[in-house]
């Protein structure tokens, strides 16, 4: 049995990228007209927007990407070169550029790019700091256009080896629970389900994943661990830094793996690592670089995560049966709701950001300030 299956991508038409590029990505610079000070989760707020842009202009495309099925075609960063103000919080100052991130991982979403600016919105629209966007990153993208072809079909090194730098927190999910090593089949495993959800050039999960852990070495890494808030709800524990992989001698008789190896690698970039990408988590540099340094004091997202963390578990804790998705989801919501009350954030912002109702949202701040202040 072949190991790969190959289809031909739609070719569409356009002047900004090439007709059949299929992976593209984009850091815009936004300039905020004042200064101001974000709320811990504003990743969420920047996610809500874009995909608010996508429903305006394709609203079955938008559809999908809502899907809670389906890999999700995109990526994007948090605010790069963000300030933190006394007192934790993450601030902008008024004329300063910051870089965004977007990344496409599928053709529709290109097609989609590509339409988009031929007439693009002038601001980011982030609650309390509209970002005026200043330049979109075209001259030359951050991440060039490409195909899933051209990252395959790039020459092999004679000495195959990747640098990984993971510049955002970076966690995966290993039974119901976070994992925050870059183990090599952890790391592969991510790379080779969104290649092959949206490649066309797809590859046996299992056999890959057998070959990259009897075959990848760690040659080296200085990482970093990290709490942070990412997604819609719950803490993640996660890493930074950097890893170098090496591949062993045997594993060189196998050409089309160490290809693949090579071309996953190449497009870690523009996939993220881990879960949670398209909410900034993840975020993947080829080459090394050391873990950034810890800041003195802890940032309000580093607090409201390690509360977030804290109130999850003391719910889980209350309930009789602990290890079902729905029990974790709700003890997740229920801490998340109430460790952003506790810093002074409204209900009814609370409420859009995690898509509830506000009655909803109401009530179970209620039944979390009662489960907290109940003893286990």
């Amino acid at each position: 049995m072949p190991r790969t299956r190959a289809r031909q991508p739609k070719q569409t038409q356009s002047s900004i990228f090439p007709a059949d590029t299929q992976l593209v990505g984009l850091t815009l610079q936004l300039q905020p007209q004042q200064e101001s000070t974000l709320y811990p989760q504003y990743t969420i707020g920047l996610h809500a927007w874009l995909l608010d842009q996508v429903r305006q202009r394709n609203p079955d495309l938008s559809a999908y990407l809502h899907d809670g099925e389906s890999e999700k075609p995109f990526t994007i960063s948090g605010l790069q070169g963000i300030d933190i103000a006394p007192g934790g919080s993450p601030k902008l100052s008024a004329g300063k550029r910051y870089g965004w991130t977007i990344t496409a991982l599928s053709q529709p979403v290109v097609v989609w790019l590509m339409d988009w600016l031929q007439h693009p919105p002038a601001t980011v629209e982030l609650r309390g700091a509209p970002l005026q966007i200043v330049d979109w990153g075209l001259t030359p993208p951050s991440h060039p256009a490409t195909t899933y072809q051209k990252l395959f079909d790039e020459p092999i090194p004679d000495n195959p080896a990747i640098a990984f730098s993971f510049l955002s927190p970076t966690s995966f999910r290993r039974h119901k629970h976070h994992f925050p090593l870059p183990v090599p089949t952890n790391l592969f495993h991510s790379y080779l389900r969104r290649w092959n959800d949206f490649s066309g050039i797809e590859y046996d999960q299992e056999d890959f994943l057998d070959w990259i852990d009897e075959s990848v070495l760690i040659t080296r890494h200085h990482l970093q661990s990290v709490k942070t808030v990412a997604g819609k709800r719950g803490s993640v524990t996660g890493f930074t830094g950097a890893i170098e992989l090496g591949l062993s001698k045997t594993a060189l008789e196998d050409a089309e793996y160490v290809r693949l190896f090579m071309a996953l690698g190449r497009y870690a970039p523009y996939c993220g690592t881990g879960h949670k990408t398209p909410f900034g988590l993840g975020q993947t540099r080829l080459g090394w670089s050391a873990a950034p340094v810890t800041p003195p004091q802890p940032t309000r997202q580093d607090l409201l995560a390690q509360r977030i963390a804290d109130l999850t578990e003391q719910f889980l804790a209350q309930r009789k049966r602990t290890g079902g998705e729905r029990a974790i989801a709700i003890a997740e919501t229920w801490a998340t709701i109430l460790a952003r009350r506790e810093l002074g954030e409204s209900l009814q912002d609370i409420a859009e950001d995690l898509g509830l109702r506000y009655e909803t949202t109401k009530t179970y701040a209620k039944l979390a300030r009662k489960a907290a202040e109940t003893k286990s």
